[in-house]
């Protein structure tokens, strides 16, 4: 059972503001405003398929930024920010009901694991002996398999921290569960600060070697969820480098240089200037880039909104940004409010760990997924909102 949570904490200094937010409920349509003050919520958000309620959280920073999430696998499902003119827009896609997160669906806001991107032809080998993994992606496995962290329903607890209202997620996937070995106990903390950042930590322990390769899938749309395409969107990468992949999307096991490339975004650029150039079926961005090793308190990807004048920097402590144009997006994912998601609706920055690592454990570059007894997994990353200067 989750603890008993009340429906509302705010800071020091705010208590005026209770009656208001308990009046007048967070919604997309009228998000608060930074005078309410850090605060968060919870509601029942409908039951999962084996019968488990589900809750969402809403957190609200002191600027009046709203994130909106649930248990179910940590899903981010709303994330208001506001524009060079203060305007506020939800800018990741989702929907507006469970039953939808239910379904298959292109992991809009979730975390996958317990290992993120593609494991190839669904099975490796770890310490003389063959795992098998369920095949969701074509021969291959994909975010954790066909019950992945997405589709779990997770342990919460919301809470008033120093920097900001968060969130904290618990899960543990038992030896075997979807054939992983090792039973992985999982923390996922969100944390909405006061410098429009959603800090996103992720920790993992096990008790028998396993892989362990976690990442945050949100769909990004600087000028609204709804906002068509995101081809105007300039992008910057701190990749000098990128991991070639085959026709399936399994990297080649190669690091090869982004220079000479439609993947070179060293420089910023719309999304749409290189776009057919990059190929793929469909066409589209869905690569894993090298983070330069001089990233560590810099940005690892910039993306800008010209219209709307917002801007998305990502942090993260990991070595890969995969980068997704929604290149699989084809208008049968009808979203929040009736939003129809076409393909290159969104982009995803996913840090993780190399795809199909396992495959290339000790290979040069490449970090390994393996995670052993004793050790933990550690990952931070975070995304912080602004507007263009």
């Amino acid at each position: 059972m989750r603890p008993a949570l009340p429906s509302l904490l705010l800071a020091a200094g705010f208590a005026l503001s209770v009656a208001v937010l308990l009046a007048a409920r967070v919604t997309a349509a009228d998000p608060p405003k930074g005078r309410f003050g850090p605060a968060f919520e919870q509601e029942p958000f409908g039951k999962a398929a084996d019968g488990s309620p589900v809750t969402r959280y809403t957190l609200v920073n002191r600027n009046g930024v709203v994130l909106k999430c649930i248990d179910q696998g940590g899903i981010v499902t709303e994330l208001h920010v506001p524009d060079k003119d203060g305007k506020l827009a939800d800018v990741v896609l989702g929907f507006d009901k469970l039953a939808d997160y239910e379904k298959p669906n292109p992991y809009f806001g979730a975390n996958v694991g317990r290992c993120a991107n593609r494991v190839a032809n669904s099975a490796f080998t770890l310490d003389g002996k063959e795992y098998k993994l369920a095949a969701n992606n074509g021969t291959h496995s994909l975010h954790g398999g066909k019950v992945g962290f997405d589709k779990k329903v997770w342990k919460s607890e919301a809470s008033m921290t120093a920097a900001g209202p968060g969130v904290t997620f618990t899960y543990t996937s038992k030896d075997g569960e979807e054939g992983y070995p090792g039973a992985l106990s999982v923390t996922i903390g969100y944390t909405l600060t006061d410098a429009n950042e959603l800090v996103i930590e992720f920790r993992a322990t096990t008790n028998k070697a396993t892989v362990c390769n976690l990442a945050h899938h949100s769909y990004f749309n600087l000028a609204g969820h709804n906002s068509g395409d995101i081809l105007g969107h300039e992008v910057k990468l701190a990749a000098a480098n990128y991991t070639p992949v085959d026709e399936t999307l399994i990297p080649t096991g190669k690091i090869a240089p982004v220079a000479g490339t439609p993947l070179d975004f060293t420089t910023a650029k719309p999304i749409g200037k290189d776009l057919k150039a990059v190929g793929g079926t469909p066409v589209g961005y869905d690569h894993n880039f090298v983070l330069d090793p001089a990233t560590s308190g810099k940005p690892a990807a910039t993306v800008t909104d010209p219209k709307s004048g917002r801007v998305l920097e990502v942090f993260t402590t990991e070595p890969g940004l995969q980068f997704y144009t929604g290149n699989f997006l084809d208008g049968t994912n009808v979203g929040k409010g009736g939003a129809v998601y076409k393909q290159h609706g969104a982009f995803c920055l996913e840090a993780q760990k190399f795809p199909d690592a396992i495959h290339k454990v000790g290979a040069e570059g490449w970090a390994s997924p393996v995670l052993k007894p004793g050790e933990t997994y550690k990952q931070t990353t975070t995304y912080k909102f602004g507007v263009a200067r």
